[in-house]
């Protein structure tokens, strides 16, 4: 059972957010924060899939690079990406250098153009699986990796044409853009209003 850690700051936090600097940044200013809009959204998926079997920390020193290196995550302009963008991707040593994520990246972002084009927006597709607001885990044994919402929002998405958008996947995206507060209950982070808007 694993319940809040007390930082060099004084300040309780959740205790993954307390081995680096980097860490305590994110945990207190942007982890669980609400996050709308397509192109952050796709940024956070992206991320999110590229973190698949490596420390959250490694993609978060890399996030500037990989804004640059995705054209800050604008769709229409990662869609277009051909061969020569994927080389050159490939040979980019400041992001994380998988090539099926990377194409996958590139398919996410065709498949969020095509979303739009039918009217849809990735915003309102994600933010419909948000759960009602629960109270906060004690403990981090409390937080689930998946849910049945992670599970739906992934299965839609795949409807969609989306990859790298498996359940668990998900659920840490919901986490980090705060369509649930997995924050624990004595964290110093305030709770977020009902509604997420």
């Amino acid at each position: 059972m694993r319940s809040v850690s007390v930082g060099p700051d004084g300040l309780a936090r959740c205790p993954w957010a307390d081995s680096s600097e980097d860490y305590r940044d994110y945990h207190d200013t942007e982890w669980g924060r609400v996050v709308h809009g397509d192109i952050a959204l796709f940024e956070r998926i992206t991320l999110e899939a590229f973190q698949s079997g490596l420390s959250w920390l490694t993609i978060l020193r890399k996030r500037t690079d990989f804004r640059r290196a995705f054209a800050g995550f604008d769709p229409v302009t990662v869609a277009a990406f051909g061969d020569s963008d994927l080389d050159r991707l490939m040979a980019d040593a400041s992001i994380v250098r998988n090539r099926r994520e990377i194409e996958a990246t590139v398919q996410n972002a065709r498949a969020l153009l095509d979303l739009q084009a039918s009217g849809g927006s990735l915003d309102d597709l994600v933010w419909s699986f948000a759960p009602p607001r629960r109270e906060r885990p004690v403990a981090m044994d409390e937080v689930e990796a998946q849910t049945a919402q992670s599970r739906a929002l992934s299965k839609a998405l795949k409807a969609q044409g989306f990859v790298f958008v498996g359940p668990t996947t998900m659920y840490a995206a919901m986490q980090a853009c705060g369509l649930v507060d997995d924050h624990l209950e004595d964290c110093h982070v305030p709770p977020l209003r009902a509604g997420g808007r």
